[in-house]
């Protein structure tokens, strides 16, 4: 039971963060074209009502051949003018966000949605999106970010970078391995201070943001020495930095001995373990067979030279990027998951509860306790395990993760609570799922090109979160005239018509309990 409903909630990350893609998404329309000069090149872009947009710039060279399972090099220069006005291709994953899935290994791209009036003579602060996905899915693609854009007056930009194996495969006879997706992330980072000045965006200005595994990979580069000077704020949302590999929704890193076992398991299945020549090996083999060997989760290896300690003990023992953050997590994180496991046969009674909590809390005496912590009676099975996986994976890891931060940089911290938030996936649930893992993202962003659909209070509460996301962007000060104050000292709750600090005293409770089980 313990690793079927492991590997059920390994792909429950991927569809909770990546349903709103089963809608095709809305043609869109270019009116007129735009054209800036980059360091590598002219890109044509689309000209729309307030804003422009440029996709699929390469920020990298193709990671292909003796480049696949090596850190990203630069692009190479182009001459004449290159079409930006539609996606490139997302980086290798099965299907899912993208529909049909993905093999193409030229996947190092970005995209630049930036609002009319920023011009390198005004340019205007910047943000860097990182997807999540559990790092083997997503695409920058999926996110339509015109409405931040716009609102905040702020440049955007989404990346593209190297998922599943091909980003976080680990061996002894790969350089490096481990972390390429996370150097891909830095490569774009480097491209943005270098370049996005010539789109209007301000590189001395720039955030990092993500949720979820973007998120993490957020946590990763605050720890990365690499990444030092490469972003000036950082947003995470649903992605804390003190994640644990036995907590399996949350993302986390992995010990590089650990990552190099799976990777030697890896190669072994594809028929390179006894090869004279691994690496060789490795870079014949297909992409759709690599998709079919890895894991359905990724995890950085820690111990390398991109990420030298888990994030967790990096921000533990204040060896981080010192930048102001914005921190925050769902309310019923965990309750997309516990809807997942109940629908997919196992049902949460009074009877079965133990031997559900067992199968995700192996260690003895953790599965009795957390029982009695958390009592399951006739019809509440759901939302208590709900509950225990919010607050195990994510409620409480975040506030630690704000806690540490907080001990060396300005950090506000927020709470997602709608209770209402509209569902990330169709049909119908076991039970009210409330504001589970993802459930924020519509109100920063349309989604898989669909315009969000949010009631009128909603709406209002999706103005809000983007002022304070871009405030906090330019100045590291989310508060302005138009919402409730922001307290450094409060968690704020973020709700329609109802943003106020929340009250932490259950929360503070439950983590203790966590903190003892640790």
């Amino acid at each position: 039971m313990h690793r079927a409903l492991t590997t059920l909630c390994c792909a429950l990350t991927a569809v909770l963060a990546t349903a709103w893609s089963a809608t095709p998404p809305t043609p869109r329309t270019a009116p007129a074209a735009t054209t800036v000069r980059t360091r590598d090149g002219l890109v044509r872009g689309t000209a729309h009502d307030g804003y422009r947009t440029f996709e699929g710039i390469p920020y990298a060279a193709p990671p292909v051949r003796a480049l696949r399972w090596a850190a990203p090099r630069p692009a190479a220069h182009w001459s004449g003018v290159r079409d930006a006005t539609r996606p490139a291709g997302a980086c290798p994953q099965q299907a899912g966000e993208v529909p049909a899935g993905s093999t193409d290994e030229d996947c190092l791209h970005l995209n630049v949605t930036t609002p009319d009036g920023a011009t390198p003579a005004h340019p205007r602060p910047v943000i860097v999106w990182l997807h999540g996905g559990g790092l083997t899915t997503g695409a920058a693609d999926s996110y339509d970010v015109h409405r931040m854009a716009t609102r905040g007056d702020v440049v955007v930009v989404t990346v593209d970078y190297r998922l599943g194996a091909l980003g976080f495969l680990a061996h002894t006879t790969l350089p490096g391995s481990g972390t390429f997706g996370l150097a891909d992330q830095q490569a774009a980072l480097r491209w943005v201070r270098a370049g996005i000045g010539a789109f209007g965006g301000d590189a001395h200005n720039v955030t990092l943001a993500g949720e979820s595994a973007g998120g993490y990979s957020v946590c990763a580069q605050l720890a990365a020495p690499a990444a030092a000077g490469l972003f000036d704020r950082a947003i995470i949302e649903s992605g804390p930095c003190t994640g644990r590999p036995d907590r399996p929704f949350a993302p986390s890193s992995v010990p590089l001995a650990t990552a190099r076992d799976t990777g030697a398991d890896l190669a072994a299945e594809v028929g390179c373990g006894s090869a004279r020549d691994v690496p060789a090996c490795l870079r014949r083999v297909s992409v759709p067979r690599l998709l079919a060997a890895q894991d359905t989760d990724q995890q950085p290896a820690y111990g390398t030279p991109l990420l030298p300690l888990d994030p967790a003990a990096a921000i533990a023992a204040d060896r981080f990027h010192h930048v102001p953050v914005l921190i925050g997590a769902n309310h019923d994180e965990g309750n997309g998951w516990a809807a997942g496991i109940i629908q997919a046969g196992h049902p949460v009674t009074p009877a079965t509860w133990p031997d559900v909590v067992a199968a995700f809390f192996p260690a003895p005496g953790e599965a009795e306790a957390i029982v009695r912590a958390y009592p399951v009676h006739r019809t509440d099975g759901g939302p208590v395990l709900g509950a225990v996986i919010g607050d195990a994976d994510f409620a409480c890891p975040t506030a630690r993760t704000g806690s540490l931060l907080a001990a060396h940089v300005p950090v506000r911290r927020y709470e997602f609570a709608d209770e209402h938030a509209p569902p990330l996936t169709s049909g119908t649930p076991p039970f009210p799922l409330g504001a589970p893992h993802a459930s924020e993202l519509p109100y920063l962003f349309d989604l898989g090109g669909r315009p969000r659909d949010l009631t009128a209070a909603q709406h209002r509460l999706a103005d809000t979160m983007i002022d304070y996301w871009t405030r906090f962007a330019r100045t590291a000060d989310p508060n302005g005239p138009s919402a409730p104050h922001w307290s450094a000292r409060a968690v704020l709750s973020l709700a329609p018509d109802h943003v106020v600090p929340t009250r932490t005293a259950r929360l503070r409770h439950h983590c203790a309990f966590w903190d003892a089980l640790r």
